[in-house]
């Protein structure tokens, strides 16, 4: 279960939405935060590992690890 306070100027274009497809707010709430879901968190994990980036390996590295 989620509550979120909206701008009334957001929800009466989100009710107007709604009553035009025959679709509830909430179908579309729901749809507008799985849509943007796989970014923000993509976006979370990209400023992670910025702030603690993992250890680079040369080419060479790489191929002597596989044994190449």
């Amino acid at each position: 279960m989620l509550a979120i306070r909206l701008d009334k100027r957001i929800e009466d274009r989100l009710t107007r939405l709604a009553q035009k497809t025959g679709r509830t707010k909430t179908y579309y709430a729901r749809e507008a935060i799985l849509e943007h879901l796989e970014e923000l968190e993509d976006t979370h994990l990209a400023l992670e590992r910025l702030a603690s980036p993992a250890r680079i390996y040369s080419a060479a590295e790489v191929k002597r690890a596989l044994g190449l």
